[in-house]
């Protein structure tokens, strides 16, 4: 269900094209004008809409009664010697988030966030220490990737966003019509243009949302967040397996790869002593073996969070042996080094530091 936000006007980013083409024609104006709009808005980012010089004053008046351009201020931004920068953004009824945009070779990828907390509980993980409080519209998701975007126009270099991940804080198919709206604006080729193939959607395995993701027919990638290779030790550190054990989960994943016939990347965090073991790199290599042409599992060293002492990052010969197990039982796999190393470099710690320190002045 989508969220209302207490707010006079709605950003104008959460309409799809086809959205805004069906608003603009049911107040009487002519087709054409959507793709006005649509070109000022992510063609040429317009900061405000009487920048739109070819669009007439009565659909200038419209847009400007009914809809926003800025729902997001910069709160902070901390730039990383590797290039990454991370935001913090306020919302416009003083909530943060958290968007991080990371350099690679193949080019620049945006991190964004779904929702305000996270009710997913994982016990390792930052952006869980604050409950949810409320789902993100799809134009605050939006103009997460526009506001990273106009920072890059800024700089003047021509450095565009090529690759979006919506891995930050929340859980994406929590959020599920907000996310798909999201999902089809910045894909659109007459906007962002950002390819299916350079997006990627992780879950930590609402395996009834995998199906209907499934069923949408988008090209965007699937990422799930395992993280453990058995129920016991994944209940223990992710509570979503309560309710989406590994074999409900997995036959969510058979669904989707008959359905798309497409490859799911398995995120799976180092935890030192905890889930890096060679017992559990074979339990995870046999629990993937049917679809392994289809699958890649992406090993994260962990990034270590104040408040979950508990939790080291696995040593690196132990990824490293975890690694060769996998390979060696034909599982293709990789290891994530993380971006941001000298600043707050895990998901949500950022947005956790700024509210205990607003909440001590």
């Amino acid at each position: 269900m989508r969220v209302n936000i207490k707010m006079s006007k709605q950003s104008i980013y959460g309409l799809t094209y086809d959205q805004l083409s069906d608003w603009l024609m049911e107040r009487g104006q002519q087709r054409f004008r959507v793709d006005q709009v649509w070109n000022w808005l992510y063609k040429k980012r317009v900061s405000q809409f009487s920048e739109m010089k070819n669009v007439n004053k009565q659909t200038i008046e419209l847009l400007e009664k009914h809809f926003v351009l800025h729902t997001l201020d910069e709160e902070i931004k901390q730039e990383s010697k590797d290039g990454t920068i991370k935001f913090l953004f306020k919302l416009a009824d003083g909530n943060l988030i958290e968007t991080v945009l990371m350099r690679f070779n193949y080019g620049l990828s945006v991190c964004v966030t779904t929702q305000v907390g996270c009710n997913i509980g994982c016990t390792f993980c930052a952006s869980g220490l604050l409950r949810k409080n409320r789902d993100l519209t799809s134009g605050e998701i939006v103009e997460q990737i526009m506001n990273v975007q106009k920072h890059l126009d800024e700089r003047g270099d021509g450095d565009r966003v090529s690759h979006i991940v919506v891995m930050g804080i929340g859980e994406p198919f929590d959020n599920f019509t907000n996310l798909m709206d999201f999902l089809y604006v910045v894909n659109d080729d007459r906007g962002l243009n950002i390819g299916a193939r350079h997006i990627t959607v992780s879950t930590s395995g609402l395996a009834h949302k995998i199906y209907e993701f499934a069923d949408t027919g988008i090209q965007v990638n699937l990422a799930i967040s395992i993280h453990a290779p058995n129920n016991e030790l994944r209940t223990r550190i992710m509570k979503i397996n309560k309710a989406f054990p590994i074999e409900k989960l997995m036959k969510s994943v058979d669904y989707y790869l008959e359905k798309t016939n497409r490859r799911i990347t398995y995120e799976y965090i180092m935890l030192r002593d905890v889930n890096d073991h060679k017992e559990e790199a074979e339990q995870l290599a046999k629990l993937l073996y049917n679809h392994r042409h289809l699958a890649y599992v992406n090993l994260i060293p962990y990034n270590s969070v104040d408040e979950h002492n508990q939790y080291q990052r696995s040593e690196s010969a132990t990824i490293q042996a975890f690694f060769e197990t996998l390979k060696e039982k034909g599982i293709n796999c990789g290891v994530r080094w993380e971006n941001g190393a000298d600043i707050d470099a895990a998901c949500g710690q950022l947005r956790s530091k700024q509210i205990k320190k607003t909440n001590v002045v």
